[in-house]
């Protein structure tokens, strides 16, 4: 790792990436981002990990954003800003495509780059004491166009514009109500409640899930940018797997099935 501001931890087929950065409420540096593409690169090839949980250490921010202490080291010239973000955008397009599912486990702030970091993963379950904004519009930054339309994809143009617009923060049930977010939980409770849901994701066939995820992906591209023969392709290889086999099996003789994403 180049970073001890990056933690990455396997709990069997459970994958976890912290951001650990917690005296700066887990605000993300250059070398922070270099680490979320090498954890994924990890994470990616162990056949072993079979979800992954994004959060941040503390327990009072998912991830606030970018560290601004950093900018005079990391992006005080023209070619550092554009060396920044190729780095940014390497390690936001291997979360969005990573081809395994993702949880952010939010609790606390989840500002700007955050927000863009939560986006990226499948789904986000956070703490009722969660907060969101992106307060580009206050600091006169510029948003990219997929970074944007990830937003608006997610909670339709409407909220996406309101959330850039106002520059407010948003509470844990606003956020839900918006479509932000898929649960809201307890503060407690959030860490067993992520821990749960992600064993009973990893307890699914890998093939199956995998096959969803990649079809979704392709649904929200533009049409002329759709491979179609790989949806179904990825249908078929289900269908000729062992795992459908034991499936069916493991249905017919009323136990847990185990499945091996062959």
């Amino acid at each position: 790792m180049p970073t001890d501001k990056m933690i990455a931890e396997k709990h069997g087929p459970i994958g976890v990436m912290t951001f650990n950065n917690p005296k700066r409420f887990n605000a993300v540096s250059m070398e922070m981002w270099e680490g979320v593409t090498e954890i994924l690169a990890d994470f990616g090839q162990d056949e072993a990990i079979r979800v992954v949980i994004v959060t941040g250490a503390g327990g009072k921010a998912f991830v606030s954003g970018a560290d601004i202490s950093k900018f005079e080291d990391e992006r005080s010239s023209q070619e550092a800003v554009a060396r920044y973000a190729v780095v940014v955008d390497q390690a936001y397009n291997g979360l969005h495509a990573f081809p395994k599912p993702t949880i952010a486990m939010i609790n606390g702030y989840c500002i700007g780059g955050g927000v863009g970091l939560a986006v990226c993963c499948d789904m986000r379950i956070c703490s009722d004491n969660s907060r969101f904004a992106i307060p580009a519009a206050k600091l006169g930054l510029g948003y990219g166009y997929e970074h944007i339309r990830k937003l608006s994809d997610l909670v339709g143009p409407s909220r996406a514009k309101e959330i850039f617009f106002t520059a407010r923060q948003f509470n844990a049930d606003e956020a839900y109500g918006m479509g932000l977010v898929n649960r809201v939980v307890s503060g407690g409770m959030l860490k067993a409640y992520v821990d749960n849901y992600a064993e009973l994701i990893a307890a699914n066939a890998p093939l199956t899930v995998a096959q969803v995820k990649h079809t979704v992906g392709e649904i929200v591209k533009d049409p002329a940018d759709r491979d179609l023969e790989k949806c179904a392709e990825m249908v078929r290889n289900c269908f000729d797997s062992q795992d459908y086999q034991e499936g069916r099996q493991a249905f017919m003789e009323k136990r847990t099935p185990n499945f091996q994403a062959r």
